[in-house]
């Protein structure tokens, strides 16, 4: 088992953000070469292979990358640089695209990254062919089935990746958690609705399970597990991971509905129009007086969520109060993360690199 290496070992040649940069350059390559790769194998000379050999590949671009640069972080905490363990980082972005291709059809989300969804790409290409039945039910479903192969592929990565049978066996029940918890969570949030409004508790649990632990949390521990790190490394991450999954997913929330389309890539107040129930608009039931409830249930109660609704939800959710809370509340957590990371527990390298990732997840614009 890989042990923990020193605290004191020797200042990293690059800065922070130049490695984690270039991580994130080496993940993008490896999973985008892999897709690539697989993509021509399965579809190369038939007739889905025009479509599927370069919309399927070209998902990829325009992520963060965060999930693999935590996992490669975590998997530093206890591991060598290493290519292999790069690929295996790697797998995790497909299993995001798989996420995000059926979330989009389950949201029904046109735009992702600022191009069109997958499922509305597949539409249109089924509209050019002047093919008979629904454009868009076809969309939806090729979505879907790419989405499938985002699962696979993602497996199969992490299993090719080059790590050591051992390495892997320590990787798999974390791999394996963090799919069913994804799963799960998606499930909760699709229970959830802005018009019967679940209290600060509950909305925490689904947040946690659905995008806080995915994002942040199981990503760490799953490359800190692949590097056989001890408890004490684990116990660490875990709780670093926690804080900034939740910071996260507020910022995120606060994004769906006060971020500028033209840097999220996504219309004005999304969430709004979805009704989702998100952070902001519970904290928003929650610290609304009296006058601020009513005109909140009158909001809640429209039949569509207009251009004119979204500016009454925006002013309504900001007079309360709740969206400078929200940005208090993710101070807090980035801050507690950062107090966790105990430099002699975790090396300086893997430090400064969590310390920045915190930065960038809650300051994020996008």
């Amino acid at each position: 088992m890989a042990s923990t290496m020193a605290a004191e070992e020797a200042p990293p040649k690059e800065a922070p953000a130049g490695w984690l940069d270039a991580v994130g350059g080496r993940c993008l390559a490896e999973a985008r070469g892999f897709v690539e790769a697989r993509a021509a194998e399965h579809f190369s000379g038939r007739t889905e292979g025009e479509l599927a050999e370069t919309v399927i590949p070209r998902f990829l671009s325009g992520g963060k990358f965060l999930r693999p640069m935590f996992a490669y972080v975590g998997w530093r905490c206890g591991g060598p640089e290493s290519d292999a363990a790069v690929r295996a980082a790697s797998s995790l972005e497909l299993l995001h695209c798989f996420a995000l291709a059926q979330d989009d059809v389950m949201d029904g989300s046109a735009l992702r990254r600022g191009r069109p969804a997958l499922h509305v790409r597949f539409a249109r290409w089924h509209a050019e062919q002047g093919w008979s039945g629904s454009a868009d039910r076809f969309g939806e479903s090729a979505a879907i089935l790419a989405g499938d192969l985002f699962l696979v592929w993602s497996e199969q990565l992490l299993r090719e990746s080059g790590l050591a049978a051992e390495a892997l066996s320590r990787g798999w029940p974390r791999y394996d958690a963090m799919r069913a918890e994804l799963a799960v969570g998606q499930l909760a949030d699709l229970v959830n609705d802005a018009r019967t409004l679940p209290s600060w508790d509950s909305l925490l649990d689904v947040l946690r399970r659905k995008s806080g632990n995915y994002t942040v949390r199981r990503p760490l521990e799953f490359g800190a597990a692949l590097a056989g790190c001890g408890p004490d490394v684990l116990a660490a991450l875990t709780e670093y991971g926690g804080l900034v999954g939740e910071a996260f997913q507020f910022k995120d929330d606060l994004l769906g509905v006060f971020g500028e389309p033209a840097v999220t890539g996504k219309p004005a107040g999304q969430d709004l129009r979805d009704r989702k129930a998100s952070s902001v608009v519970v904290l928003a039931a929650e610290m609304a007086d009296r006058a601020q409830r009513d005109e909140l249930d009158e909001l809640l109660d429209l039949a569509t969520v207009d251009d004119d609704a979204v500016s009454r939800w925006c002013g309504l959710i900001a007079a309360t109060g709740a969206r400078e809370r929200l940005g208090e509340l993710i101070r807090e957590r980035a801050d507690k993360a950062q107090a966790v990371i105990d430099a002699a527990v975790v090396p300086r390298q893997a430090a400064d690199a969590l310390v920045l990732l915190a930065t960038r997840c809650t300051e994020r614009e996008q």
